[in-house]
């Protein structure tokens, strides 16, 4: 369970249903990830959607760990790497939303960061489901800025750097797929809930991380999320 502010006052605890992420939702994105994940033969023509457990969660300030379960594979070069993306809470039950209707249903917006263990998404054959979902890989926060004061979510700046070095920088006008688009193709899929978290795919640049590092969300109007990566240890319970 985490509870991040809400801007303005107050503040909310993510009881998320589910997490539903997007993938190849921009454009460079799409073109750098035949590098690091599975080739797409053009662009996407629906959102391409995945899941991610609510034991990712962190706040802000909190570690990311490094797998200790990815190091004994000894795979010869371990791939974490970072995405910063653009997250909806979902504010009330809802299914088949109208597009047109679909920012209605947002709660509140924040800073997301999509972990990912490269080697284990590319090796699985069942999907993306493990190598995104190992605990700490979806830091969220620094606070959660209400619908009303972002009328408009596609046009926010959205950047990550790690140690103070920017790695990622781009609009979220330059989406694929718009936050409403996606609002509404996921509800005919399944029922959103109250609370229900959707991240909306990263920009190109995404980039390894490693114990030591520092790793820095930030989109404007709504702040930065801050987190450092360490190695998991031993005997962390």
């Amino acid at each position: 369970m985490l509870t991040l502010p809400v801007q303005g006052g107050g503040e909310y605890t993510l009881r998320p249903s589910k997490i539903i992420c997007v993938g190849f939702n921009y454009l460079d994105h799409v073109e750098e990830s035949s590098k690091i994940t599975i080739p797409q033969e053009g662009l996407p023509k629906e959102p391409i959607l995945f899941a991610k457990t609510p034991n990712v969660l962190v706040g802000p300030g909190e570690p990311i760990l490094i797998p200790r379960l990815a190091r004994l594979y000894q795979f010869p070069d371990l791939r974490i790497d970072h995405e910063a993306e653009l997250a909806c809470i979902i504010g009330k039950r809802g299914k088949w939303i109208p597009e047109e209707q679909a920012l209605g249903y947002v709660y509140g917006y924040t800073c997301f960061n999509d972990v990912s263990c490269r080697n284990i998404q590319k090796s699985d054959s069942s999907g993306w489901f493990r190598g995104k979902s190992f605990d700490t890989f979806g830091p969220i926060g620094p606070v959660i800025v209400r619908s009303e004061d972002i009328p408009d979510p596609q046009n926010l700046a959205i950047s990550c750097r790690v140690n103070e070095r920017i790695t990622q920088h781009a609009s979220t006008k330059q989406m694929l797929f718009s936050v409403a688009t996606l609002i509404s193709f996921i509800s005919r899929h399944m029922t959103l809930e109250a609370g229900d978290i959707i991240a909306t795919g990263t920009p190109s640049g995404v980039s390894p991380i490693s114990p030591g590092d520092v790793v820095e969300v930030a989109i404007e109007r709504i702040g930065v999320l801050t987190n450092p990566v360490m190695d998991e240890p031993e005997n962390l319970y």
